[in-house]
């Protein structure tokens, strides 16, 4: 009975996927000639997400840059709707405690109009019903204020201004993660507990059919 035991924990084990990096591409493509892409690569939900922006044609300076809650495209950057934010927060800066997932802040173009950039967010997901895949990212056309300033728009926008360049967040690396070890905001629930209980159950189905 014990080396049916120790082989059913071996079978358990050998049972669970390891995570594997998950990874988002966006073609950006807006009015007056700017363009782009941004890569958007997770190694699993407990990890942040890291991402890579290139852009062109933009005016020298800060530029808002938001994940919008829609990727429709059908009426240019318009139809995306509003910045991504399902637990209806105030807008804020991308390292603020309160802000929306889709708050990413600003990206600086330089003097020739190109936005180049990589940084982190423990925010934005591309795990569980929070992720952003399918959604689509803005850059604007003035700056995120971070809902500092007086402005009527400061806490719903940022008073970003208008919307230069858009895109749809794809699908470019996809695999598949056993649902019960992401909660619906894509973060991990409890592995360890998990990983007990995939065991326990295959222990259980395994034990009895010896």
């Amino acid at each position: 009975m014990k080396v049916l035991i120790v082989l059913a924990v071996v079978g358990c084990l050998a049972s669970v996927q390891a995570d594997q990096p998950k990874k988002a591409f966006v073609f950006l493509q807006g009015t007056s000639g700017v363009s782009g892409n941004v890569t958007i690569t997770q190694s699993s939900c407990t990890e942040p997400v890291f991402i890579e922006v290139n852009i062109i044609g933009l005016e020298p300076g800060k530029h808002g840059f938001h994940i919008h809650e829609k990727g429709d495209l059908s009426d240019g950057c318009t139809s995306t709707g509003g910045h991504y934010n399902p637990e209806k927060a105030t807008h804020g800066g991308p390292n603020d405690h309160v802000r929306h997932v889709g708050d990413l802040g600003n990206v600086l173009a330089d003097e020739s109009g190109i936005a180049k950039t990589s940084f982190s967010d423990t925010v934005v997901s591309l795990f569980g019903s929070y992720s952003v895949l399918g959604r689509a990212i803005v850059v604007h056309e003035g700056v995120d204020d971070f809902g500092k300033t007086n402005h009527p728009d400061s806490l719903k926008t940022g008073n970003a201004g208008g919307r230069l360049a858009c895109g749809v967040i794809g699908i470019l690396s996809p695999f598949d993660e056993p649902e019960e070890l992401c909660s619906s905001d894509g973060k991990r629930v409890a592995p360890i507990l998990t990983l007990i209980g995939l065991i326990m159950s295959c222990l259980v189905v395994r034990v009895f059919r010896y």
